[in-house]
């Protein structure tokens, strides 16, 4: 029973980094590319939003997928050895940390300065303290997705460790 419920674990953890990577790597590119190149007004704006609606079901699905895995891990921790068990929770909580603070923190703020904008971000200079501002907000949201996918990616080796060693 355990070795199927570290199976899903590692499943659920494994669709998540696909996502989150394949979000990172192509959608968001593409979606400002595709629409500048089309010279389409405000393309900045729009591949903006498309990004955020897309992000936003990334951030929120790995972090229940962290906080599911950490409850399920919790559930069978006999079955892990005291040091496998720490380092599975303490990642499976930097990954819901990083996706919640990125759901909930980071991008809400980017939506206010959004908001408090009154335009399309086109239309706002470069050095406006606002688009300044948000430019910062952005890095810091990239810095939180790469920190969940760097700490899914380690449970998801060490998940698979245990699946293949059959230590489950």
């Amino acid at each position: 029973m355990s070795g199927t419920i570290n199976k899903v674990r590692m499943l659920l953890v494994a669709a998540w980094l696909g996502a989150a990577i394949f979000f990172s790597a192509a959608v968001a590119p593409s979606a400002f590319s595709v629409l500048r190149s089309f010279n389409v007004p405000n393309a900045a704006e729009i591949a903006g939003t498309i990004v955020n609606r897309t992000l936003s079901v990334v951030n929120t699905a790995g972090f229940f997928i962290s906080l599911l895995a950490i409850a399920v891990g919790v559930a069978f921790r006999k079955k892990y050895g005291p040091r496998a068990f720490v380092v599975q929770l303490t990642l499976l909580g930097v990954m819901a940390l990083a996706t919640g603070v990125g759901q909930w923190v980071i991008a809400a703020k980017m939506r206010t300065l959004r908001q408090t904008m009154g335009t399309p971000i086109d239309q706002v200079p470069l050095a406006d303290p606002i688009r300044v501002a948000f430019a910062a907000l952005h890095g810091y949201s990239v810095a939180a997705l790469s920190i969940a996918i760097i700490a899914g990616l380690i449970v998801f080796f060490i998940l698979n460790n245990r699946v293949e060693v059959g230590r489950d």
